[in-house]
């Protein structure tokens, strides 16, 4: 195939992983009719159709999920060799895409960043806040952060926050109004607020642990969020028990307007762990926030 060719490759990849011609259209900055027009002339030179289209979806074909998953790979490959390259320069410098959850973001990544980016101009972050896991290489971020260290084999994790503990907490007036639960089985009497996993639809079970024992509890209220931002928002108005970081609760702790319940019951996590591909070497604008974020104990 000719080298011309190689950007038609390019906006199918672009289709095949947004599964939108729109999405794709805006990704690559073309209009979308002459996105279709590059899609139809790519199938006719290869004499086979890659994508299935509907009015309401854009799909791969066989032969187009087996291209994708072959070729994909290989532009990513080039374009790490090119930003290599780039940074021969005297500088580091590019944009960076983080996904993060709202605490992570809040109170690892930003305090960091702020310290960070004033000396060093040419680097550009961009945080993306998701109550969900991603796929970092699928949506085409350059790094993620979670909690604990447990990723997929072909991902580097570094750890950039201490452990982290959460916690039960609810207003003083709501307690004034309910005694406060003594064990995890006194929480089917309390109006607690849920929290529903986006990747999955469920409702976040309460992990609680005493020594060896270790219970799940399925709570019910009237509020159910998808932030963990909101879930504290509405314990502090008085709503009901709220289960989140202590990291989130503290300010509000410290100043008595949350209290905590169950604290015995309340588990420590590994801490926050940024994590990206293990084949593709960071660049150096990427070293420079890693070094920037890793949590001290994991400094050598």
């Amino acid at each position: 195939m000719s080298r011309t060719h190689y950007n038609d490759l390019l906006a199918f990849i672009a289709v095949a992983r947004e599964r939108s011609f729109t999405r794709a259209a805006a990704r690559l900055g073309v209009s979308q009719s002459a996105l279709s027009h590059t899609i139809r002339a790519l199938e006719e030179k290869m004499g086979v159709r890659l994508l299935t289209r509907t009015t309401r979806s854009v799909s791969t074909t066989e032969a187009g999920e087996r291209l994708a998953r072959s070729i994909a790979p290989r532009f990513e490959e080039i374009e790490a060799e090119l930003i290599a390259v780039g940074e021969f320069r005297d500088k580091p410098a590019g944009t960076i895409r983080i996904t993060a959850s709202e605490v992570a973001a809040q109170a690892v990544i930003w305090p960091k960043l702020a310290k960070l980016l004033p000396g060093y101009p040419d680097i550009k972050v961009e945080v993306t806040v998701e109550p969900r896991f991603t796929d970092i290489v699928a949506e085409r971020y350059d790094m993620g952060v979670r909690l604990g260290d447990e990723l997929a084999r072909d991902m580097t994790a570094v750890r950039i926050s201490p452990d982290m503990r959460v916690a039960i907490v609810g207003s003083p007036a709501y307690l004034a109004r309910h005694p406060a639960p003594k064990t995890p089985r006194d929480l089917t009497r309390h109006n607690c607020i849920n929290l529903r996993l986006m990747n999955h639809g469920d409702l976040y079970p309460w992990e609680l642990k005493k020594g060896k024992r270790q219970v799940n509890v399925r709570v019910e209220g009237q509020l159910v969020f998808n932030g963990t931002g909101q879930v504290l928002d509405a314990a502090l108005a008085g709503l009901g028990l709220g289960y989140v970081l202590e990291e989130m609760a503290r300010p509000y702790l410290k100043k008595g307007r949350l209290r905590p319940v169950l604290q015995d019951w309340c588990p420590a996590f590994p801490g926050y762990h940024l994590y990206y591909p293990s084949r593709r070497p960071p660049s150096r604008a990427m070293a420079v926030l890693i070094d920037a974020l890793r949590h001290p104990a994991e400094e050598t």
